[in-house]
C-alpha cells in the first residue's frame, strides 16, 4: 500500500511541476503604439524586453485578445501591456495608455 501511495505522490508531483511552466505569469511591459490594424485585429508595438516570452526589445506586430483593445489606444501612444502566447500566436492580453 505504501508503494502505491508513493507512486501516486511521485506522479502527482511530476504532473504539477509540469503545469507550473504552462501557467507562466505575464508581466507589464512598456511600449509605444506604431500602427493599428483593426481589420486584422493586430497592433504594431515598439517594446521593452518581454521577460515571460524571453524576448528582447524590438518593434513587432501582435494579435490582440479582444479587438476592442484597439479602440483604446492610437498610433504614438505610450502604453503598458502584457503579452502571452495564445494558441501559438503572440497576443496582447491587456493594454492601457501609460501615464
Amino acid at each position: 500500500m505504501r508503494k502505491i501511495a508513493a507512486k501516486i505522490l511521485l506522479i502527482t508531483s511530476v504532473f504539477l511541476a509540469g503545469l507550473s511552466g504552462a501557467f507562466a505569469q505575464t508581466v507589464p511591459v512598456n511600449g509605444e503604439v506604431k500602427k493599428i490594424d483593426e481589420a486584422q485585429g493586430k497592433i504594431t508595438l515598439r517594446h521593452d524586453p518581454i521577460a515571460n516570452l524571453d524576448m528582447d526589445s524590438m518593434t513587432m506586430v501582435f494579435r490582440v485578445k479582444d479587438p476592442a483593445m484597439l479602440t483604446q489606444v492610437a498610433a504614438g501612444d505610450k502604453v503598458v501591456f502584457e503579452a502571452d502566447r495564445v494558441n501559438g500566436a503572440l497576443t496582447i492580453v491587456s493594454i492601457r495608455k501609460s501615464e
